[in-house]
């Protein structure tokens, strides 16, 4: 968001808007499919249903853990679970478009942008576009 302040502090008739780049959605499936896991788990070990881990060899050490924890354990399986989800869905993307032309990607650079490139970035693709826009006044 501080990109955006800077962008419309410098260049108030810009618009700005930011969104979300969507993960591929094999992994937006697996981040649902944890999610009602980390629910069954939960569910589980609050109910004293212990037949799913052992189905899984969970060690009948661990499970007694879980008898003896349940707080801990739950409070485990949902944070440790949240964590997983959110690494699934997270892209680290951050694209930069001007006039619909991608001006810099965080994916291919594999870092952000400094304040100066960015306003060299908007101020090129600013003077490319009154450039093209000179040129189509002279077809005629």
């Amino acid at each position: 968001m501080q990109f955006a302040q800077v962008l419309q502090h410098r260049y108030p008739e810009l618009y700005v808007e930011g969104g979300n780049f969507p993960p591929p959605q094999w992994r937006v499936t697996l981040a649902q499919f944890l999610g009602i896991l980390k629910f069954i788990v939960i569910g589980s070990v609050i109910l004293n249903q212990y037949g799913l881990f052992q189905m899984l060899n969970v060690p009948p050490t661990r499970i007694e853990w879980m008898r003896q924890n349940k707080i801990y354990a739950c409070l485990m399986a949902f944070f440790l679970s949240n964590f997983i989800e959110t690494q699934l869905l997270s892209t680290g993307a951050f694209e930069i478009y001007f006039n619909d032309l991608q001006v810099w990607s965080k994916l291919e650079t594999g870092r952000l942008p400094s304040v100066p490139e960015l306003i060299q970035l908007v101020e090129s693709s600013m003077n490319r576009k009154q450039f093209m826009y000179s040129e189509k006044d002279y077809d005629l």
